[in-house]
């Protein structure tokens, strides 16, 4: 299986990625058939110089199966190739006690609707 991701360059804590098709099974950084653009996650987010990606191989390589990873997803979808789900992880912003706290009260909520119908019927 094909796959449109980032290869990671640059140095230690100087971040630069290649934007690359390669067989899903390669490693990350190894090798790949294609280099189809670059991102420098180092730039401010207006600037041009921060992505190019060569969008026409980007469509060719799709029409060909090649499945981009969720990174290059949101890039694809920013320009307008792609349409991306939204994700909402609304559970992550709850903190961990409050979290099990909810956990607890829905596995005894359950619980507790069950033993009243068996008390109705009684009466």
């Amino acid at each position: 299986m094909l796959v449109i991701r980032m290869a990671r360059a640059g140095t230690k804590k100087r971040p630069f990625y290649h934007i690359v098709v390669a067989d899903s099974r390669s490693p990350r950084d190894g090798r790949f058939i294609e280099r189809i653009g670059h991102f420098n996650p180092l730039l401010p987010k207006d600037k041009t110089e921060r992505l190019a990606l060569d969008l026409d191989k980007v469509k060719a390589w799709m029409k060909k199966g090649a499945q981009p990873s969720d990174r290059v997803t949101r890039f694809l979808d920013a320009a307008g190739i792609v349409k991306r789900e939204k994700h909402n992880n609304s559970k992550k912003a709850i903190p961990r006690k409050e979290r099990k706290a909810q956990e607890e009260a829905a596995k005894a909520a359950p619980a507790a609707g069950a033993a009243k119908p068996a008390e109705a019927p009684a009466a």
